[in-house]
């Protein structure tokens, strides 16, 4: 931590003869490693706003970080009920729906910039660009999308936390977004943005890798780089589990 804020430090005077604001922003952890026993994590979004020539403006700005996970293409079924029996009905394809999505600014975003603003952007999970591939009607599309942001919403994929970045004395900030135990393994994106009278006048990305590690990144590269070898292992230990289980049931 020493370190990164040497680097900070180092930053902050480089970017003290530009023209604009500038972001320097880091993240508590750039690796997050998944081991069995893993049930989320807490990252420290923070950092410092530089203005040109260290002068604040009058009015304080705004800060929004948005945690964001690797894109997956999503079928969403509705099901309905027929004759007694819960079966398919309609369905929805979303084709770049973020596997994670963490949000936190320092106000409510409605006070901060407005409807196109937050939409071009994405800061909110109701912008989402989602990119549905098979609905033409709008009320059907609201109703499949709102339905996928409950889905992720009470698994603790969606995040919103509005209203608590902290921010001391203008300059730095800070934010705490929880990554869920659910998470899924790839490279992440730690996205700042600062706001000043309902504009985006500078943004910073910071990376995070979401790795497995110990006997769970074994497993997951066994299965990949031999999948055969995989296969007549896992067979075996069934095997063998079943004849123990099996065995100590004729005991009893």
């Amino acid at each position: 931590m020493l370190r990164r804020a040497s680097a900070l430090i180092a930053a902050l005077l480089l970017l003290t003869g530009a023209d604009e604001p500038q972001l320097v922003p880091d993240v508590s952890q750039r690796e997050v490693k998944i081991l069995y026993s893993f049930t989320g994590a807490d990252l420290l979004l923070f950092g410092a706003i530089v203005y040109p020539g260290g002068v604040r403006p009058d009015k304080p700005a705004d800060i929004v970080v948005v945690l964001k996970g690797p894109e997956q293409s999503i079928q969403m079924r509705e099901k309905q009920k027929v004759a007694g029996i819960w079966v398919n009905a309609d369905s929805a394809r979303f084709e770049s729906a973020p596997s994670f999505y963490a949000m936190a600014s320092s106000r409510p975003i409605s006070q901060i910039v407005d409807e196109r603003t937050a939409a071009i952007y994405e800061l909110g999970v109701d912008k989402l660009q989602l990119s549905p591939s098979s609905l033409n009607d709008s009320a059907e599309l609201n109703r499949f999308q709102a339905g996928l942001v409950d889905l992720r919403d009470r698994a603790g994929l969606f995040v919103e936390r509005q209203g608590t970045v902290e921010i001391t004395d203008g300059v730095l900030y800070r934010a705490r977004l929880p990554l869920s135990a659910r998470v899924i393994v790839g490279d992440y994106t730690a996205e700042t943005f600062l706001v000043q009278d309902g504009r985006v006048v500078a943004a910073a990305v910071r990376d995070i890798t979401v790795r497995k590690s110990g006997f769970e990144q074994f497993m997951a590269v066994a299965a990949e780089d031999w999948p055969f070898l995989y296969g007549l292992t896992a067979i075996a230990i069934a095997v063998a589990m079943g004849w123990a289980a099996g065995a100590i049931a004729r005991r009893i």
